[in-house]
């Protein structure tokens, strides 16, 4: 820590990372802007003019396969220099945010809207692969963007909206019965994906990679900085979803167990992430000493179990000062990810199954 330390005592100034920055500016709670809040709005909006007219520009955004594009605002009109690069995928939201937010204008009366997410349904159904997985993109483009993806909870959310509207659960109860039965086919066989990807060490199940290859299986490797490895976050959401399922399987608890026990064990303890102002008047983000305080890496070493750090270089590290600043700041290598599961929620859990 004596380097952490050192860059602590040249900073002009330190922020806890929970606090935010001081020049953030305030929200407009009136606003609507396509993000994830748009499915977390007063349920009588969503019978609204603004929102079927917001639910039309959404539509417009659709592709000839049904997908939806990511880091778009489909809340304005398309462009006609938008990135085709972008469309088709569920990374970042892309189509499964959509189809929640056009489910809800559909349940408060939208006819309009119908067409275009039995559409988009039938493109997430149609993207499943026979591996059980999804990949980053469909149709297919070839690369890590081929391989079953767990990396920032994308096939988590296909999964979670798929259980929904296999279930009739709010706001997918206009579902007809034949997507429905559809969608908890795909549900089955993506649980049975998630339960074959999870990584055994010496025989004990541990958690999951941020992708795993589409043939075999096993961890893969994407991006420069994102190697084959054990993930600290994504592990998180696949047990959450694990969770959420009535009456797990004993194969379905194994999981869990498994990846809650290598959770607790991979946690760094008594570490925190700050902002600071470095020597040269940038915010930073770095590792810092907190006693009782607990991080976890984004990837763990799939041998030695060791937190690693990799930049655009490709080369691994094991501290992560030692990441250019460029990635450092603009990737999240560290988070709280597994605290409120670890403290809450698996115990719930837990106790929810042993009472039966």
């Amino acid at each position: 820590m004596k380097k952490v330390a050192l860059i602590l005592g040249l900073a002009l100034s330190t922020t806890a990372l929970g606090a935010g920055p001081s020049w953030a500016a305030p929200q407009d709670a009136a606003a609507v802007a396509w993000n994830s809040a748009v499915v977390r709005r007063p349920a009588d909006w969503y019978a609204t003019d603004e929102a079927w007219r917001l639910a039309a520009t959404v539509i417009l955004h659709q592709s000839s396969e049904g997908g939806w594009p990511k880091n778009t605002d489909l809340f304005a009109a398309p462009r006609a220099d938008a990135d085709p690069g972008l469309a088709n995928t569920i990374d970042n939201g892309g189509t499964t945010l959509p189809l929640a937010f056009l489910a809800r204008t559909i349940a408060a009366g939208d006819t309009n809207s119908r067409a275009a997410f039995d559409r988009g349904l039938d493109y997430l159904l149609a993207a499943q692969q026979p591996n059980g997985g999804w990949p980053q993109f469909f149709p297919l483009r070839g690369g890590y963007h081929d391989q079953i993806t767990f990396n920032d909870d994308a096939m988590v959310h296909v999964l979670e909206l798929l259980r929904d509207v296999g279930d009739g659960t709010a706001p997918y109860g206009f579902v007809d019965d034949a997507r429905r039965e559809r969608a908890r086919q795909a549900v089955a066989r993506g649980v049975d994906t998630l339960l074959r990807t999870q990584v055994r060490k010496n025989g004990v199940l541990t958690g999951w990679c941020a992708q795993h290859d589409a043939q075999t299986l096993a961890p893969a490797p994407a991006r420069r900085f994102e190697p084959a490895s054990l993930s600290g976050q994504e592990s998180v959401g696949i047990v959450r979803f694990l969770m959420s399922l009535p009456d797990p399987s004993p194969q379905v608890v194994a999981a869990v167990d498994g990846a809650v026990a290598w959770l607790e064990a991979a946690a760094l303890h008594d570490t925190t992430e700050v902002f600071v102002t470095d020597a040269q008047g940038r915010r930073d983000r770095v590792l810092a000493p907190k006693s009782g305080a607990r991080l976890w890496a984004r990837f763990y070493d799939l041998e030695s179990g060791q937190p690693i750090y990799i930049g655009r270089d490709s080369v691994i590290r094991h501290d992560l000062m030692q990441i250019e600043y460029e990635r450092r700041n603009g990737y999240r290598y560290v988070g709280v990810w597994a605290e409120t599961l670890i403290d809450k929620d698996y115990p719930a859990w837990k106790r929810s199954i042993a009472a039966g």
